[in-house]
């Protein structure tokens, strides 16, 4: 729960500030200008008369827009219906907030409906009325009676209460007035009080990657009779295309980054050379299909999110299903406000591809074991996937670091030119730090026995113990099947890094293949040849060579500290007193320069063994990629695409959770220190089953958010407080990816300087599903339900270890207050023991675990197939428990708020928005199987198309 003064551009903004400032003004990055406070109105009707005279109406009220330029109406909001009720007082409210194209002018129709049934499909006009904003703006207590004219315009059919909505206390009045016949006199809907402004003073502002707000208004009451205003919040995110677009850009980058190694690769045997060949069509392939979806994506304008009817689109397999934010705002008699956020996505899963042989957790899993087969058939070594990350991450290293230390030994000599003694110490300090975690990288193991592998792999070599083979073997065709069979043994079982005995017996018989794959009998292929320097041909290897080379890179630095030792030393030794003709001598007999002219040799040789090292290590890496490549064709490429669509999708939902949860809490100084120095939980919730395709749907999604690991946050000062400057940035490569977050300056100084240092921020995801529909009672009965305890169990010790690590580090003081004063820790015991229970359809998993996860200052985050209908079902009853357990809902109203906001509230819009029909996609049979608490009103769901 974040306090209501904490919020950025995407919350609140006083009135007062823009009344203040006419010509508008610029703040978070929004140009605000001066707009129509924003008004929000209550309804209520009085002695309305039914069709039939024996019976009370079941009321609902629409509420419509008169356009002054288009003189025709347009539908604004709608009531629920109040059943049996002469006298109705309705819950849900209307608001016009301030984006609205809203004037005192302005006309509103209210039409109040006779419903015969709660799908509103029949139902009979009792009657109607016109007002002005202004004139509801001017009247006394902000407060308008209508009379209700028939069609005919003679008859009266009731009267209907306008009461601008505003912060008070209910009388001591008998609450069930609401639902009986109680004259109207005796109760007052709202009476005056003086927090009165504290719903007057904040208008809805969108942020930088929020737009197209959705707002509606409610009054509930409390278990002390008093009103409490509640408001949600439903945006769009630009997120949803600006992040796949750079992912997407990002990928492009390197898969061609990674063409430009294998061709630098240089001369390798026919064999090699053409599983080399084969390897880079596949890039290929790859790139250019991204290409074309990136400007399929570029031509895409105007829309921030995508609906659920296109969720198998091919040109928009990358971009979140149906995301949104939601926010809701409470605002009680002498209590602070309270905001509770939350964000909607379908579930991240490649729905192009379909899901026939499952999803990512199975694919993978079944791919590696094949994987092994796959090496033999194109005399690959087989790689563990824990080194080929190996390989990516010396790979990534080694591209950082070099530039760095080429970037720091100029810096040192510079330093040197100035003679600058301190300069020059915390140059060689960097320096030094960042050639020592080099050499780290470098005396891996792997990259030692991928040298010698490269090397088997080059033209003509023969090792000892093979001459005599390779020779016959070029003699006789039959011989080929035999190399094959010898090539099985060393290559199957590499364990922890790989023999350098093992990697030579299996390459070499590779080599002295007569022909290769693609190469038929009596034809020679011919290669342009590139000399290699770094590694030697048509001699025996030295094995220790490369133990050398990074050895040099420490002797190399060793000699650069000696030297910059000395001249400091020297330099101090001249510090002593000296006659004055006698210091003018030595400034003259010194020149500036003689320090780099010293220090210039022993740095210029460190720049080159590192270089010499780096290029060494990129060809060994490189060709442990190649290797994983080749017998990853084609499976392996249609993984890794697979892989990129739901890591998209993912990250661009976690971003915008990451940013709106930022944007709450800016100023809140125990969030932030929880953030830099732990990092932030973010909690999915599932209500996929496990049944059918949407087995395959939630192993997607499970390697998805488990991907986001990899993924790190940096907050930076935003150049200019423009929007386009506000966006944030993603970099990085596969293995890992940071997105910067831009601040404006006013908010970004006042972050703590280890954020403002550009530390980079952790998020650990968690991800909890419990199937809540017709097909998991059937996969409870009939089928397998393995991969959904599997998860939450996995997920629960992630969640339980991050709670231990923020214990020790974070006093608990800087996390949220809640009136529930339950401990965190005994939440965590409960949620382990239902982990672990077997019972069907488990929800108060994903209770618990959203608790623990609001508690810890987490996102959530909420998922089905579509994040529209079951989404919608969760995230109105989180909402409706958070009013009762934080804010005292009376418990008579609690079924009745659920249903206001499953009606007429934020969810259903989202529906109309994805689908074009104000239907939930259930129908009764369905509904059954559901838990009751996740069923909607009658009258709300069909059968449609979602």
């Amino acid at each position: 729960m974040e306090d209501g003064t904490q919020h950025l551009a995407h919350c609140m903004v006083d009135m007062k500030e823009l009344s203040a400032n006419p010509e508008g003004l610029t703040a978070a990055g929004v140009i605000l200008t001066p707009k129509l406070p924003q008004v929000e109105f209550s309804l209520a009707c009085n002695d309305l008369v039914a069709s039939g005279r024996d019976r009370k109406p079941n009321a609902l009220v629409q509420v419509s827009v008169i356009d002054p330029h288009k003189q025709h109406l347009v539908s604004h909001a709608c009531t629920e219906i109040v059943e049996a009720n002469k006298d109705p007082l309705f819950l849900t409210g209307v608001t016009f907030p301030s984006e609205y194209p809203a004037s005192p002018e302005t006309l509103v129709k209210l039409t109040v409906y006779d419903a015969k049934d709660k799908s509103q499909e029949s139902s009979s006009l009792l009657g109607s009325a016109t007002f002005s904003v202004g004139d509801l703006l001017k009247a006394k207590d902000e407060r308008l009676t209508l009379s209700l004219r028939s069609s005919d315009g003679v008859c009266t059919a009731g009267t209907v209460v306008v009461s601008r909505l505003k912060m008070g206390e209910m009388e001591e009045v008998d609450v069930d007035h609401i639902t009986t016949d109680i004259p109207s006199q005796k109760c007052p809907l709202v009476c005056e009080s003086a927090s009165h402004a504290c719903v007057d003073r904040e208008n809805p502002l969108t942020g930088p990657v929020f737009k197209n707000p959705v707002c509606k208004v409610y009054r509930f009451q409390t278990v002390d009779s008093k009103w409490m205003l509640v408001r949600e919040q439903m945006e769009e995110c630009t997120l949803s295309f600006s992040i796949p677009k750079q992912l997407l850009s990002l990928y492009i980058q390197e898969d061609m980054s990674r063409v430009q190694d294998l061709r630098e690769l240089g001369d390798l045997s026919p064999h090699w050379d053409n599983l080399r060949k084969e390897v880079m069509t596949r890039y290929g392939e790859t790139i250019s299909s991204y290409q074309e979806t990136l400007a399929e994506l570029d031509k895409v304008t105007g829309r921030s999110f995508k609906p659920s009817c296109c969720k198998a689109q091919k040109s928009l397999e990358f971009i979140p299903i149906n995301l949104h934010t939601q926010r809701m705002r409470v605002t009680c008699p002498r209590k602070t406000d309270a905001c509770y956020d939350i964000v909607t996505v379908g579930a991240p899963a490649a729905h192009f591809q379909g899901f026939k042989c499952g999803g990512l957790q199975r694919l993978l899993s079944r791919y590696e074991g094949e994987k092994k087969s796959f090496s033999t058939a194109y005399q690959c070594i087989y790689y563990s996937p824990e080194h080929t990350a190996k390989a990516q991450e010396v790979l990534s290293t080694m591209s950082l670091l070099q530039p760095l230390i080429t970037s720091l030994a100029d810096q040192l000599l510079q330093a040197a030119q100035e003679r600058s003694s301190t300069g020059l110490r915390d140059a060689l300090k960097s320096l030094s730090d960042k050639t020592e975690n080099l050499v780290h990288t470098l005396k891996d193991e792997l990259v030692k026995s991928a040298l010698l592998a490269l090397h088997a792999a080059q033209p003509g070599y023969v090792s000892k113990n093979q001459k005599q083979t390779a020779v016959q073997g070029g003699q006789h065709k039959g011989h080929i099947h035999q190399g094959s069979e010898q090539n099985q043994s060393p290559v199957q079982e590499l364990p922890g890094h790989s023999p350098a005995t093992l990697v030579t017996e299996s390459i070499v018989v590779c080599n002295n293949v007569e022909g290769s794959q693609t190469t038929t009998k009596g034809e020679s292929v011919s290669f342009p040849l590139k000399h290699q320097d770094s590694i030697p041909h048509h001699k025996e290897y030295d094995e220790e060579e490369w133990d050398r080379a990074w050895a040099n890179v420490a002797k190399c630095l060793t000699c650069v500290i000696a030297m910059v030792d000395k001249l400091l030393e020297d330099d101090n030794s001249k510090q002593e007193p000296v006659p004055e003709q006698q210091l003018a001598d030595v400034i003259t007999s010194h020149n500036l320069g003689e320090w780099r002219e010293q220090l210039c040799p022993p740095v210029t040789r460190l720049k080159e063994c590192v270089m010499e090292v780096v290029e060494k290590a990129k060809k060994a890496m490189t060709f442990v990629l190649l290797q994983e490549a080749a017998c990853s064709i084609p499976q392996g490429f249609l993984l890794q695409q697979r892989r990129d669509v739901v890591f998209s999708q993912a990250l661009a939902a976690l971003a915008c959770g990451f940013i709106m949860k930022l944007y709450a809490g800016i100023q809140d100084k125990g969030f932030l220190r929880q953030l830099h120095l732990v990092g932030m939980v973010a909690q999915f919730e599932s209500l996929l089953s496990t049944y059918s395709e949407e087995i395959g749907m939630l192993e997607d999604m499970e390697t998805g958010i488990s991907d986001l690991q990899r993924v790190m946050f940096k907050i930076t000062e935003a150049k200019t407080d423009d929007l386009g400057d506000l966006q944030p940035l993603v970099c990085g490569r596969r293995d890992h990816f940071t997105v910067e977050v831009p601040l404006p300056r006013l908010f970004f100084q006042n972050l703590p300087e280890e954020i403002k240092e550009g530390k980079p921020l952790r998020v650990f995801p968690v991800l909890f599903n419990v199937g809540i529909n017709e097909q998991q009672t059937i996969a409870e009965r009939f089928g397998d339900i393995s991969l959904q305890e599997r998860i939450n169990q996995k997920n629960f010790e992630i969640l339980e270890a991050y709670y231990k690590s923020l214990s020790e580090k974070v006093p608990l003081e800087c996390l949220p207050c809640f009136q529930t004063q339950t401990d965190i820790k005994e939440l965590l015991e409960t949620l382990g023991q239902n982990v672990i229970t077997k019972k069907r359809k488990n929800v108060e998993i994903l209770w618990i675990a959203g608790t623990i996860c609001r508690r810890l200052n987490g996102i959530r985050f909420t998922s089905c197939k579509s994040a529209k209908d079951r989404t919608s079902m969760s995230v109105t009853l989180e909402q409706c428990a958070l009013l009762r357990d934080e804010h005292q809902l009376n418990k008579d109203f609690f079924i009745r708020a659920l249903d206001c906001m499953r009606r007429e509230g934020c969810r259903i819009e989202n529906v109309q928005k994805n689908i074009r029909c104000r239907k939930y996609a259930f129908n009764i049979l369905q509904l059954m199987a559901f838990p009751k608490c996740y069923r909607p009103p009658e009258g709300t769901y069909g059968k449609v198309d979602s």
